[in-house]
């Protein structure tokens, strides 16, 4: 993915303009105003234009992806002239599209999200430390040679989430129930957080034993991979697999098997209360929703995408 350079990046564009007078076109190379919310009276939305530059998030499905409702007002608050559109991507056709992607000449980032982060990271030209040691990405940014560069940050937005709820876990014991592309990044975040101990819990055996290795030998002694997580002694379970994305989806794991005072979090972003964390509640347990983790990561994105620049 090494064929443009980047061009002038969403933080050089100029500020939202003021709306013309009706019947007057905005001066070329402006960005359009701001749509604005009339209850609250701030921009809601920028206007696309000609010179509206572009991110997309790719999934599949993208119906449930809350990323677009938290970066288009973002946009709008500091003046970029930007937008992010969500883009439905079969598996098989990631690596078409991806490549297509990244030739276009005003797109200045890519969001990735389920399935496609372990494969965006093996796509991509450049890998943070944090990539390379999960397997897994879901922020990609052109680079000004024109090759791109994947990080990851549902980690660390997971853990900042997590502990702006209170829910701290330094010292804790923590089952996570999925290895793939986000579970993976949380795993390594929890670790780095300074949980005590950490069993990992996947189908997919070959993925889940590569992820215990590679998080083991930067954290010997605090990783174990298990057919099944020791519910029973446990602080801290997380869901980090796609169940519950749909009504009749099985649980993850049975909440009721949890001690008082555990708390289950589930990294599902819609519908807000999955069916797991419904029984959770119901059973008395502390509830951690998915939202938390793409509010975490926003200053990440920020910083990375360069949205602060003047």
């Amino acid at each position: 993915m090494t064929d443009r350079t980047r061009p002038t990046g969403p933080g050089t564009e100029p500020a939202a303009g003021t709306e013309p007078a009706t019947g007057t076109p905005p001066v070329a190379g402006t960005p359009p105003a701001a749509a604005t919310d009339p209850a609250a009276g701030t921009p809601s939305q920028t206007l696309v234009s000609g010179t509206t530059r572009l991110y997309a998030v790719l999934g599949d499905p993208v119906g449930q992806v809350r990323s677009p409702g938290l970066l288009n007002p973002l946009f709008a608050r500091l003046g970029i002239d930007a937008v992010l559109v969500p883009v439905h991507v079969r598996p098989d056709d990631l690596e078409t599209v991806l490549r297509g992607l990244t030739r276009v000449g005003n797109l200045d980032g890519l969001f990735v999200t389920v399935p496609h982060k372990t494969a965006a990271a093996r796509l991509a030209d450049r890998r943070s430390p944090t990539v390379e040691l999960t397997g897994s990405a879901n922020a990609l940014r052109p680079e000004p040679d024109g090759t791109w560069l994947a990080d990851n940050f549902d980690g660390s937005g997971f853990v900042a989430g997590l502990v702006q709820a209170g829910h701290r876990p330094k010292g804790a014991k923590a089952a996570l129930i999925g290895a793939g592309g986000a579970g993976s990044a949380i795993a390594a975040a929890l670790l780095g957080a300074g949980v005590d101990r950490l069993t990992l819990t996947d189908p997919d055996t070959p993925r889940l034993t590569a992820l215990a290795d590679r998080l083991a030998a930067h954290w010997p002694g605090r990783v174990h991979a298990a057919a099944r997580p020791p519910l029973s002694d446990c602080d801290i379970a997380v869901n980090a697999t796609p169940l519950g994305l749909r009504p009749d989806d099985p649980l993850p794991f049975p909440p009721r098997q949890l001690p008082p005072g555990a708390v289950v979090a589930d990294i599902i972003m819609k519908p807000h209360d999955t069916r797991l964390l419904r029984e959770a509640a119901a059973h008395g347990l502390a509830v951690h929703h998915g939202h938390h983790m793409l509010a975490g990561q926003l200053d990440s994105y920020r910083a990375f995408f360069g949205l602060d620049r003047p």
